[in-house]
């Protein structure tokens, strides 16, 4: 019996945006909740029942788990692209070879308002707004429909997203493409868009006080008169591994004078990273994600190799080092032709390493108590309190880092073992 999607646990939608694309009658909408994120609502007047936004929900049809074929590390030839990517920048290499071919690249990117949207270009100039990570859902919009349209014109398509997007996008076509290259990335989950938009509002006003100078953005806040210009997630100015937040924006004072003013801030510094490492306000299905373990159906996965500094000490020059699981014959094909710098590696080493590829993270014992205090009180408080390290837990981090600098990961497995963690 077909019947329209109905949301009654949460955990159970990923936001992906499949059935609003799909549903004939247009009678599905996306609808923020009070947590900041966008769930399926149905017009029940309109709804046939024919059950093709079931059909094409990714939770619902889970596919089944896949090893890759190759693994390697790898980074672009081309420094100046690598700087401006959140890896090692090849991605960019797989975009403009396919719009070199007539193709069409799908991507996220910040709109006008500093949210995450996808989007398509057929430039090699238009890539550069892809590039880099981007710490919130992006909607799909209708570029699903785009997508099946280039295709239906025999057109290239590389499409990137989540593992879930990727899935989605599998099950709303119903049958495979050639001129299709599938890639997703390694994800740990996707933050809320309204507890984005409460951060990016308050730290704008806070940077604006302060007064501080640097340089790039987009948004316009007239109480403020602050135009922002640029943000980035994974600013590489202190090295890869030492990521930065870094946002700039101008403003203008009563005279009409044009200001800069910057905010750049490491990783555990900066209250949005630190409570999205924490996991505090990811999406109730990212706990239970339904496409890791290469159920997602693409043919490459990119990403971080995180720890290839143990693996290859040799290789690794802090400027981003790429993580690339070739998972289908056609994904082999087109890696095989990329002009990059790699070496071959393991599954098992990669997994070690980066563990968000097969593992979903844990719900944290804080998450209701965030999401109980978000919209009441400052979000510097909130995250200050709920992601406040132990004394003991600080301890042990400066404890496990000597270990690692005198005895490597071997010295620290052990440790955590005598441990139990």
């Amino acid at each position: 019996m077909t019947q329209m999607i109905e949301i009654k646990d949460k955990s159970q939608c990923c936001g992906c945006n499949a059935c609003v694309q799909r549903c004939p009658k247009q009678c599905i909408a996306m609808c923020e909740d009070e947590e900041g994120f966008l769930y399926p609502e149905v017009d029940e007047a309109i709804c046939i029942d024919c059950g093709l936004c079931e059909n094409v929900c990714p939770v619902i049809n889970q596919a089944d788990a896949r090893i890759p074929l190759q693994v390697y590390a790898a980074k672009n030839t081309d420094e100046k692209i690598r700087m401006h990517s959140s890896s090692g920048g090849v991605f960019s290499i797989l975009a403009e070879q396919t719009i070199k071919q007539g193709g069409v690249v799908f991507g996220a990117r910040f709109d006008e308002n500093w949210e995450v949207k996808h989007d398509y270009t057929e430039t090699i100039d238009g890539v550069s707004v892809f590039r880099g990570s981007k710490y919130v859902q992006s909607k799909t919009g209708d570029t699903f429909k785009q997508a099946e349209q280039f295709l239906k014109q025999n057109r290239k398509v590389l499409f990137s997203g989540t593992p879930c997007q990727i899935v989605a996008l599998k099950r709303y076509l119903k049958k495979e493409y050639e001129n299709l290259l599938l890639v997703d990335f390694i994800c740990h989950g996707v933050p809320s868009l309204g507890v984005w938009r409460k951060y990016l509002k308050q730290v704008i006003a806070l940077t604006c006080d302060k007064n501080t100078v640097s340089s790039h953005l987009k948004l316009l806040l007239s109480e403020r008169n602050a135009l922002v210009e640029g943000i980035s997630f994974r600013d590489k100015r202190l090295g890869w591994q030492k990521y930065s937040f870094s946002l700039t924006l101008s403003t203008t004072d009563e005279s009409g004078n044009k200001n800069t003013v910057s905010l750049s801030e490491s990783l555990n510094e900066n209250l949005f990273m630190r409570g999205f490492l924490a996991n505090l306000y990811l999406r109730p299905s990212c706990y239970a994600c339904p496409a890791n373990k290469g159920k997602s159906g693409s043919d490459i996965t990119l990403g971080d190799y995180w720890g290839i500094s143990s693996l290859m000490p040799d290789y690794d020059d802090d400027k981003g080092i790429s993580a690339i699981s070739v998972n289908t014959e056609k994904g082999k094909a087109v890696y095989a032709t990329l002009n990059v710098d790699n070496r071959s590696t393991s599954y098992e080493a990669l997994c070690q390493r980066n563990p968000s590829l097969v593992r979903a993270c844990d719900i944290p014992k804080n998450r209701e108590r965030f999401f109980n205090l978000w919209y009441a009180i400052d979000f510097k408080c909130v995250i200050e309190e709920l992601t406040k390290r132990s004394l003991r837990g600080r301890i042990y981090s400066v404890v496990m880092r000597a270990i690692g600098a005198f005895f490597g990961t071997k010295g620290k497995k052990i440790i955590k073992k005598l441990l139990g963690r």
